[in-house]
């Protein structure tokens, strides 16, 4: 789907000093695949198999929303629901990241290979904000939007994304656009965009014609950074020293091949950044719900437990749909061990 900028929201856009020939950049220069790269991309896609999906059904848990919808003031508990969903609440505040609540995100995308766990959505009751971090169909979802939007009090999205919002319904005076080091505030919490390296587009038409971020989310007892999609960049050791520490990082850990390093992490980097931006706990998403890449699907959580623990880095890693305390140190477990399809490296 293709929406058409505004000519307002585009004088805007125009300002960023990111905005250069009609399209967004990275600060790094961009990597440019020669065509047979990206042949061989897709041709190691539609052939390769190589336990990207799990053979058998992996665990979920039923949503206990009630630690969503009562929000402790100086509290702090987060549901993972599968890639880079979260519902967050956070010093009185209830957040949600990159809503998918659906199993297909586009009529040829893939679907979820672990089903959205077992939540009644009409008992979302409040939802101070949601986070987009770009505009990527596994991250921006019309049917979670429309949800959602009722019982959220803000979207905040970046630079270019809002017309999306308001096609699908979305009252112009619940969005806000920010380009990176924009910040609003809500009650006691601060929101700011942070830079990522990544790109966006839901059609070929509108390559990186909207911006892509990172965000901040700083409250008066907790910190914690949403890393979005993002390259290893640094970006990330810029981001810690001006904001951080952070009580907790919730950095992406799947969906990447050495063709296209320069928009996804390894896991290896994923710890990397997490320790650019002085995190404590390190929460990884973006893994375990989408066969997105040609990797096995337990070999993001593989790699990451072993350079976390060569790091000292404590891991948050909860099943789809579980709720973590981790002012408590309830952090989850290995689940994905009992579950691989082969015995883990």
């Amino acid at each position: 789907m293709f929406v058409t900028t505004p000519p307002r929201e585009l004088d805007r856009l125009k300002a960023s000093p990111r905005f250069i020939n009609g399209k967004f950049r990275n600060d790094a220069p961009p990597r440019v695949r020669s065509f047979k790269q990206n042949m061989e991309i897709l041709w190691k896609f539609a052939t390769l198999k190589n336990q990207q999906v799990p053979s058998h059904p992996l665990p979920t848990r039923p949503v206990d929303l009630s630690h969503f919808n009562t929000p402790a003031p100086k509290g702090l508990n987060t549901t993972w629901l599968g890639h880079s969903t979260l519902l967050i609440q956070v010093d009185g505040h209830r957040i949600i990241t990159d809503p998918v609540l659906e199993k297909r995100v586009s009529l040829l995308g893939p679907s979820r290979f672990t089903p959205l766990p077992e939540m009644d959505l009409s008992h979302i009751r409040h939802v101070d904000l949601v986070l987009i971090s770009h505009n990527h169909y596994d991250h921006l979802n019309r049917f979670s939007i429309q949800t959602l939007a009722p019982v959220t009090q803000r979207f905040l999205v970046p630079l270019g994304v809002g017309p999306t919002l308001e096609k699908w319904g979305v009252p112009r005076e619940k969005i806000q656009e920010l380009d990176w080091w924009d910040n609003v505030t809500l009650g006691d919490l601060t929101l700011t965009a942070t830079p990522a390296q990544h790109f966006s587009g839901r059609t070929p038409l509108d390559a990186n014609k909207t911006l892509w971020a990172s965000w901040v989310i700083q409250g008066p007892a907790h910190r914690l950074f949403f890393s979005g999609d993002s390259a290893y960049f640094k970006g990330f050791k810029i981001i810690g020293e001006q904001f951080g520490p952070f009580d907790m990082t919730f950095l992406e850990c799947g969906s990447y091949d050495a063709l296209w390093a320069d928009v996804h992490m390894v896991p290896e980097e994923t710890v990397r950044a997490h320790l650019d931006l002085k995190g404590k706990v390190l929460h990884p998403i973006h893994w375990g719900t989408f066969n997105l890449a040609n990797h096995p699907w337990y070999d993001p959580m593989v790699r990451l437990d072993k350079a976390a623990r060569k790091a000292g880095v404590p891991l948050a890693t909860p099943v789809a749909g579980q709720t973590l305390f981790p002012q408590h140190n309830r952090l989850g477990a290995p689940w994905w061990t009992a579950h691989a399809d082969t015995p883990a490296p």
